[in-house]
């Protein structure tokens, strides 16, 4: 029996389960925006709905890789912080293992049962939405296993999710298409979720080792990972830049950009801490808030602007 400080819906790791609705913030109001130049309006069913599939992948990429990490051992040999290391539910409570399982492939089966319903009740976005939604499951199914065995892929998953995939999936479902402009909107949540993943991992690089993993910072050490967070965050704020110049998106948007003194300040505490785990733990916090605050803020601007 779970105690109360472990309780069954620990493997969904709820806080970390924000980034969500942050990044779908972005997706539906840029749709929303989108909408109103044509002269429609949101559906909002339409818009909780893929909100709700969303935080269901999200929960299934979280329980799945809590119930593989304790499997494997490496949940008994990580350095956890508030940031890192998994959530400690299946190490305190090995009896909840069965239950992460079942959590995880339960909320898959939401996910893909919501992209079916879109499917069915619209047939004309199969060819859009189809891809999007297979590629999601092949990187919520393969994550733990396979991708964090390749470096370059385990950096990119996270943003992928985050990123193209839940905004695109939005813009097609609420809007009827994808648009080149909405895949370059898109680089915000790819760049910052992929930094948010990246840092995480700087306090789990020996344990990773030892279960096989190859992480960025396994590769290249956390010292040679620091200039990866930083081109990172220039791409991911030199986009919404480029975006604003080319008249792709409203001025308003410009907005995610006061997240960048917080990037900044997360490169520089990365770079002189990178190996001292304690101070490193301000960076993880900075990272965090980047990720959550960006998103919103050109989400807001996007609404400001309808």
């Amino acid at each position: 029996m779970a105690s109360e400080h472990h309780p069954w819906w620990g493997p969904a790791r709820v806080p970390f389960l924000l980034l969500t609705p942050a990044c779908m913030a972005l997706g539906v109001a840029w749709s929303a925006w989108q909408l109103a130049q044509q002269g429609q309006s949101l559906n909002a069913l339409d818009a909780l709905l893929c909100v709700l599939g969303a935080l269901a992948a999200h929960v299934a990429v979280n329980a799945l890789n809590e119930h593989h990490d304790f499997r494997s051992g490496l949940d008994q040999r990580t350095h956890r912080t508030p940031f890192s290391g998994g959530s400690g539910v299946l190490p305190a409570n090995p009896s909840l293992a069965p239950v992460a399982w079942a959590m995880g492939w339960g909320a898959l089966l939401f996910t893909v049962l919501t992209g079916l319903y879109f499917v069915v009740s619209r047939p004309a976005l199969l060819w859009d939405l189809a891809p999007l939604g297979l590629v999601g499951v092949a990187v919520v199914v393969s994550y733990t296993p396979w991708l964090t065995r390749h470096p370059w892929l385990c950096l990119m998953a996270p943003g992928l999710g985050f990123g193209p995939l839940m905004l695109l999936g939005t813009e097609v479902v609420l809007t009827g298409a994808m648009s080149w402009q909405g895949l370059a909107l898109s680089v915000l949540p790819f760049c910052l979720a992929n930094n948010l993943l990246l840092l995480n991992q700087f306090p789990d690089v020996a344990a990773d080792q030892s279960v096989g993993r190859r992480t960025l910072p396994v590769l290249l050490g956390r010292v040679g990972s620091v200039p990866v967070l930083g081109l990172q965050y220039g791409l991911a704020f030199g986009a919404v830049l480029l975006g604003l110049a080319l008249g792709w998106w409203p001025a308003a948007t410009g907005l995610a950009v006061l997240g960048l003194p917080l990037a900044v300040s997360a490169w520089q505490r990365a770079q002189a801490h990178a190996d001292d785990l304690p101070g490193l733990q301000p960076a993880m916090a900075l990272n965090v808030a980047v990720n959550l605050i960006s998103p919103v803020l050109a989400a807001l601007g996007l609404v400001l602007s309808i």
